[in-house]
């Protein structure tokens, strides 16, 4: 009766680590990114990134549709890898870090697709302009790491027009668009 009950017992907190747990965003480790490119005059890409940022998800891979993420992002830690095109893009052409220093992004919904891919649903408060975008996402993977904890990783991508988000500097029709692409591997608490 003992060996039953024991066997009982580890199932059931076997199936409570299968529920919704809460992940801490993993930016000390750098195991998260948030990368955008820029088409430049139409002849090539300028690429980018947020070196400074913060956020938790909640995760249940029984229930996806319960899941959710948040993200805060430090606007003045945009690095393009040139410090004059950096400062200009912290300025009030862009994205006004100064005024703004935080951009974040909220989900509101997921709707599952096929396999492990999702849409993610949510708003994006960039420039102080709060519009709802949608990231086209996949879960990467999740598991045990080597110091003892437990690990979830998803990836995604969006784009959206830099007028939505009031940046009206014009830089030519060719960029008009910013494309997101957000890496994050979360530790579970």
């Amino acid at each position: 009766m003992k060996k039953l009950l024991l066997a009982a017992a580890v199932t059931a907190g076997f199936s409570v680590s299968a529920h919704a747990a809460d992940y801490k965003i993993d930016t000390d480790g750098a195991h998260a990114f948030i990368q955008f490119k820029i088409s430049h005059l139409g002849y090539s890409w300028l690429y980018g990134r947020f070196n400074t940022f913060d956020g938790q998800f909640s995760y249940d891979a029984n229930k996806l549709t319960d899941s959710k993420i948040n993200l805060v992002i430090d606007t003045a830690s945009v690095d393009s890898n040139h410090a004059e095109r950096d400062k200009h893009l912290r300025s009030a052409d862009f994205l006004n870090a100064s005024k703004f220093p935080k951009a974040t992004f909220n989900s509101t919904k997921i709707v599952a697709k096929e396999g492990e891919n999702f849409d993610l649903y949510g708003t994006l408060t960039l420039n102080g302009v709060t519009k709802e975008v949608v990231i086209a996402a996949k879960k990467i993977g999740e598991g045990s790491d080597p110091w003892g904890g437990y690990r979830a990783g998803f990836a995604g991508s969006t784009s959206f027009a830099l007028k939505d988000f009031g940046i009206n500097y014009d830089l030519g029709p060719a960029a008009s668009m910013v494309y997101l692409d957000l890496t994050v591997e979360g530790i579970r608490q």
